[in-house]
C-alpha cells in the first residue's frame, strides 16, 4: 500500500507457497538507518488466513487493515495498534474470513468534497472455510466503527470488484463454494452485479449481465479509460474449468443507453493538493448543471485486494464550458499517485486522462538503478 508520505507498506506473507509465515511489516524504500521489520503478533496468530490483507490510509492519519475476520487501525509511524474492531460477521455457521484464502474483495467507497464525512470501507464475499458468503460488510473506521451487513444476490468467494467512474462498483467472478487456491473451489458464479452506495442501505444491489466464462482463481478486472471493464484470468486447475486465455470487455449500463460520451481537454496534469486546474468540456446532452467530475485511482489488484483504489468527486465550478477542478486537500484524504480524471454528462462518463496528484513525495523514482528491475515511471508528465 502507498502510504501518505509516498512510501510503500508491505504486510505479512509467507516464505514461498504454503511456507512459513512472515508475520511482519516492512517499509520501502528503506528508511534512514536501515531496513525496518516489525513482527506483529496478530499476523502470526491468524496465519495462514490473513494473506493479501486489505489496507487503507485514513483521513485521521491511521492505517486501517482487514485481515482474516479482524480489523484494526495502526499508527502510521510506530505501527502500534490504535483501535481494534469487533470480529467481522460472516456466517451463522461459524467463523468466516474475508481475505485470502477465504477470499472476498474490498473497496473504499466514494469520497465527496469537502471530504468531511467519515470514509466507509466495503468488503464483499469470502468464505466460512468452504461455505461461500452471500453478504457484504461495511464500516466507518473513524465513525461509528460498527459492521453493517448487506445481503448479496448470491454466494461468492474469490470476489472481483471494480470501481466505476460514476461511483458504483461492479462485482463479478469467483465461485459459489470453496476457498481460493488451485482446485479448492467449485460452481463458478457467472452473474455480475452492481453496488450503488448512493441508494438507501439494503437497496444497493442490482443484477447485471451473465458471462459464459468462469472466472475462478487468479482472475481480475480493471477499469478502462473509456469506462468499460476488462475481465481476464482464471487458473483453477480443478479438472473442470480451463486455464483461461480469453479476455472479456463488459459494457456498463451507462454506456448502453444511446447517449454520446462527453469529452474534455486538459493541459496541466501534474497536480498539487488543493490546486485548481482548468478543463474545457463538451457535453453532448448537457446541461452543465448536471455534470460531475470524478477521479478514480490507479490500482494494482490481486487476490481480492485492490491497492490504490480510491474514487473522488472533487469540487469544481464552471463558466460556460470552462471548468476549474480543485484537487483533494492532502495525502491522508488522497494518497499520492495517479488518478483517472473523468467528467460525467448526467450518467455518462467521458474517456479519462491521467493526472498525478501529490507528486513523487516518496522518491520512488530514485530507487537504485540495478539490473533486473525497471524503475517506476515517476518522472515528469509529457504534455
Amino acid at each position: 500500500m502507498v502510504m501518505a508520505n509516498g512510501s510503500i507498506l508491505i504486510v505479512g506473507g509467507e516464505e514461498g507457497s504454503n511456507g512459513a509465515p512472515v508475520p511482519s511489516l516492512e517499509v520501502l524504500p528503506k528508511p534512514e538507518g536501515g531496513p525496518t521489520y516489525l513482527t506483529m503478533d496478530w499476523l502470526l496468530r491468524t496465519d495462514p488466513n490473513n494473506l493479501y490483507p486489505f489496507l487503507y490510509v485514513l483521513p485521521g492519519k491511521g492505517i486501517f487493515i482487514i485481515y482474516f475476520n479482524e480489523a484494526r487501525i495502526l499508527d502510521e509511524k510506530t505501527f502500534e495498534t490504535i483501535k481494534t474492531f469487533p470480529i467481522i460477521p460472516g456466517a451463522v455457521t461459524g467463523p468466516a474470513g474475508r481475505v485470502y484464502p477465504l477470499e472476498g474483495s474490498s473497496m473504499i467507497l466514494p469520497q465527496h468534497a469537502p471530504y468531511t464525512d467519515p470514509v466507509e470501507i466495503l468488503t464483499c464475499g469470502g468464505s466460512a472455510f468452504g461455505l461461500a458468503l452471500d453478504n457484504c460488510v461495511s464500516i466507518e473506521p473513524e465513525g461509528a466503527g460498527e459492521w453493517i451487513i448487506e445481503r448479496m444476490p448470491s454466494k461468492r468467494v474469490m470476489t472481483i470488484t471494480t470501481a466505476l467512474p460514476d461511483g458504483t462498483y461492479m462485482i463479478m467472478g469467483g465461485a459459489k463454494a470453496g476457498v481460493a487456491g488451485f482446485g479448492l473451489a467449485n460452481t463458478p458464479n457467472l452473474q455480475a452485479i452492481m453496488y450503488d452506495p448512493s441508494k438507501p442501505r439494503h437497496q444497493r444491489f442490482s443484477i447485471l449481465g451473465e458471462t459464459s466464462v468462469a472466472r475462478m482463481y487468479h482472475s481480475e478486472a480493471i477499469l478502462l479509460h473509456d469506462g468499460r471493464v476488462l475481465v481476464t484470468g482464471s487458473d483453477p486447475q480443478d479438472q473442470l474449468n480451463p486455464q483461461e486465455y480469453r479476455m472479456e470487455v463488459y459494457v456498463p449500463p451507462y454506456l448502453t443507453d444511446g447517449r454520446v460520451q462527453p469529452s474534455y481537454t486538459i493541459v496541466e496534469r501534474d497536480w498539487v493538493f488543493e490546486g485548481t486546474y482548468n478543463i474545457q468540456v463538451t457535453l453532448p446532452q448537457g446541461p452543465i448543471s448536471q455534470m460531475r467530475v470524478s477521479l478514480v485511482g490507479a490500482s494494482s489488484t490481486t487476490h481480492g485486494a485492490t491497492y490504490g483504489q480510491r474514487t473522488f468527486f472533487p469540487a469544481f465550478s464552471c463558466n460556460g464550458n470552462s471548468c476549474q477542478v480543485t484537487a483533494p486537500p492532502g495525502p491522508y484524504i488522497c494518497p499520492p499517485g495517479w488518478y483517472m480524471l473523468f467528467i460525467l454528462d448526467g450518467p455518462t462518463p467521458s474517456h479519462s486522462q491521467w493526472v498525478r496528484i501529490g507528486g513523487d513525495i516518496g522518491n520512488l523514482g530514485s530507487w537504485p538503478n540495478t539490473g533486473g528491475f525497471v524503475l517506476p515511471g515517476m518522472g515528469g508528465i509529457e504534455q
